[in-house]
């Protein structure tokens, strides 16, 4: 048994079937890439495991260490060790970067960090991801630029240490060096404790982050698999003649 299990998952939004039968395992310690054009439904997957309310499951099954997911919250996910970062990560004004993320990693925690033990790891891991410490003082994403909401995001995973870490575009809108710095982030995390879940249409995040298992999404469904391999060939051929096997599945 995997530590992540999805079977035949099938997911409606507005009514709309977007997954069609989707199925993938993912164990800690493994980094597996979900590859596909956009409006594939990479997405859809990533907020189906978080728990999003507006994304409803309608067929199959979704594990973590055999617990069922279906019917739970997604506060109640984070508690299990589920992360999601988000692709477009929202502004929140007013709420300071501190607070949020204090909050944050008590709820996860399911008791009160001291201050002191809290602000320390926060420079710590801000440190580590090149994060300037006036930040403290900031909104949660408000005035942030691409990059800085993507290490924010990565900031807090490194903070909260889950055990499955979703990252939906974590890539996107990144320039080279934002893009070095939060994979270099990603690959800090990684460890026997952690499975990562990258999604992406493009190969260029695997650069840095070598996953062990690529899978490419097409139409609601898993049309290929394969190893590293795979994005190699994908960013040689692109997405062509997949349309064809989506259909025939």
């Amino acid at each position: 048994m995997a530590d992540l299990e999805i079977r035949d998952l099938t997911v409606e939004v507005d009514d709309n079937e977007i997954l069609k039968g989707v199925t993938i395992d993912l164990d800690q310690g493994r980094t597996i890439a979900l590859m596909g054009p956009n409006g594939s439904g990479k997405s859809t997957l990533a907020y189906a495991i978080a728990g999003h309310p507006a994304y409803t499951v309608t067929g199959g099954t979704m594990t973590w260490k055999g617990t069922d997911l279906t019917d739970l919250t997604p506060d109640e996910r984070a508690r299990l060790g589920v992360f999601l970062a988000m692709q477009y990560p929202v502004e929140v004004p007013g709420v300071s970067l501190t607070n949020f993320l204090r909050t944050a990693l008590n709820a996860v925690s399911e008791e009160d960090v001291p201050i002191r033990e809290f602000m320390q790891r926060l420079k710590s891991e801000m440190a580590e991801l090149g994060v300037d410490e006036s930040f403290l003082q900031r909104s949660v994403n408000e005035g942030f630029s691409g990059g800085e909401k993507k290490r924010f995001e990565i900031l807090q995973a490194a903070l909260l240490r889950p055990q499955l870490a979703v990252l939906d575009e974590t890539d996107s809108g990144l320039d080279v060096d934002a893009l070095k710095t939060v994979s270099e982030g990603v690959n800090r995390l990684q460890g026997p404790d952690l499975g990562v879940l990258i999604i992406t249409h493009y190969t260029r995040i695997l650069r840095y982050i070598r996953p062990d298992e690529v899978h490419v999404m097409f139409a609601g469904r898993i049309v290929a698999s394969g190893g590293p391999e795979l994005a190699d060939e994908l960013e040689a051929k692109g997405y062509e003649g997949y349309d064809q096997v989506s259909a025939n599945a």
